[in-house]
């Protein structure tokens, strides 16, 4: 059998990275276009979009495929019809957009790093007021959690993504795009950071046509590890996509969980049914909504089914613990290929002495018999030097974590020091 087609109705891949002599003309060109300085994100899903992974946009979005986007989840313009669950947009304040008009080529620079990113063709200048940033934060971000009921009053403080849309520019540029950068993600990555062209070619040598990829920002505990096992009982294999793009804080660097999945993988799976990679996006938090994102782009990749368990692409509590498994059933027929692959609250048994979920625990045994495994619990007893429950994740994963946190605790010192010696 044949790997899933790429999202769309063209149902082929759409890279937008310009390599080569094409890249070096248009890097010359550029410098003659006006300059816009662009966030992280906006940079991140430039990377997504050189790569393929967000076929079939070709750029950032216009005014119509905006509007389908938050309303109905739908592309309007660029592939009509097409699910679209989040928009892909660039935001300019009015004083940069006062300097642009529509039919200019703008070179995009990252506003962080200073690097050229792309260059755009201005197709589309639209404003999106303060009323119009609400609608798009409420469609997209609101969700069904304790904290939905009162959603704009502790929204601004605790929800990256609503923070996010409602702090940007109020006019949006439209337009396709050619990629010129990758940042420096492969040389920190190597063979871990892959375009959805090669990740085809390997599920394809491998033989492959039922992929699960799962999503992660974490370093991988037991909970995760259970996961990606029920997927390889299931199907051909596993493909774990780790997210190493700008996070927020507190999480713990691509870097230092790039240790940590190497460990996992070389001593508790079978190699040959697990691939692991990396993409350079940055989190929405966008809950069922970003679920559905999630799955769009790891169709791209190749994959059959995604993984979703509990709270998928959460925070806080705006989101019900399935809802991201429940949107898929909304979806109507034919669209998207990628399927959920729904797996039930996982968690390690003392009875059982092993990892299982409410499906298969025994309802007689005690609640104390369950230790529930949670990335963000996990990450709170790391950080405030606490001893880590053995059943949270394999001996290694935790004395790497253990290395990192005292080396926080160690900069944290030295940096205190050197103030009060200043002072």
């Amino acid at each position: 059998m044949a790997l899933v087609n790429p999202h769309g109705s063209q149902k082929k891949l759409n890279p937008l990275l310009l390599t080569g002599t094409a890249r070096e003309e248009e890097i010359k060109k550029a410098e003659t276009f006006k300059r816009v300085d662009i966030s992280s994100k906006e940079s991140g899903d430039i990377l997504m979009l050189g790569m393929g992974a967000f076929t079939p946009l070709d750029g950032f979005m216009r005014k119509a495929d905006y509007e389908g986007c938050i309303e109905d989840m739908k592309l309007r313009q660029v592939d009509p019809g097409t699910l679209w669950p989040l928009p892909v947009t660039l935001s300019v304040t009015a004083d940069v957009r006062a300097n642009l008009k529509e039919g200019d080529e703008v070179a995009l620079y990252d506003n962080e790093t200073n690097e050229l990113m792309a260059t755009m063709k201005l197709e589309e200048i639209f404003e999106v007021n303060e009323e119009g940033k609400r609608k798009e934060a409420e469609l997209c971000f609101k969700g069904k959690g304790p904290d939905s009921e009162k959603f704009w009053e502790v929204v601004m403080s605790d929800h990256p993504g609503v923070q996010q849309v409602m702090n940007s520019g109020s006019f949006l540029l439209g337009g396709p795009i050619k990629a010129i950068s990758e940042k420096n993600f492969k040389q920190t990555y190597g063979e871990a950071y892959m375009h959805p062209t090669v990740v085809r070619s390997i599920f394809e040598e491998r033989g492959w046509s039922k992929v699960a990829a799962f999503q992660t920002r974490n370093p991988i505990h037991r909970s995760h590890e259970f996961l990606c096992k029920i997927a390889q009982e299931v199907l051909d294999g596993v493909f774990i996509h780790a997210l190493v793009g700008k996070l927020k804080s507190g999480d713990i660097p691509g870097e230092t969980r790039m240790i940590c999945y190497q460990e996992l993988i070389d001593n508790y799976f079978n190699k040959e049914r697990t691939v692991m990679g990396v993409y350079p996006l940055e989190m929405r938090y966008g809950g069922p909504k970003e679920g559905i994102l999630h799955g769009i782009f790891r169709q791209n990749f190749g994959c059959s089914h995604l993984i979703i368990g509990r709270d998928h692409a959460g925070v806080g509590d705006f989101y019900g613990l399935f809802e991201a498994q429940e949107i898929y059933d909304t979806l109507w027929e034919g669209a998207l290929e990628l399927l959920p692959l729904k797996l039930d609250w996982s968690f390690w048994s003392f009875k059982l002495n092993g990892m299982c979920s409410l499906k298969t625990w025994p309802p007689h045994l005690p609640k104390e018999d369950r230790v529930v495994v949670s990335g963000t619990k996990f990450r709170r007893i790391m950080s405030e030097g606490g001893d880590v429950p053995a059943e949270f994740s394999r001996p290694e994963i935790l004395e790497i974590l253990k290395n990192y946190y005292q080396g926080l605790e160690q900069k944290v010192v030295i940096k205190k020091g050197a103030f009060e010696d200043i002072a």
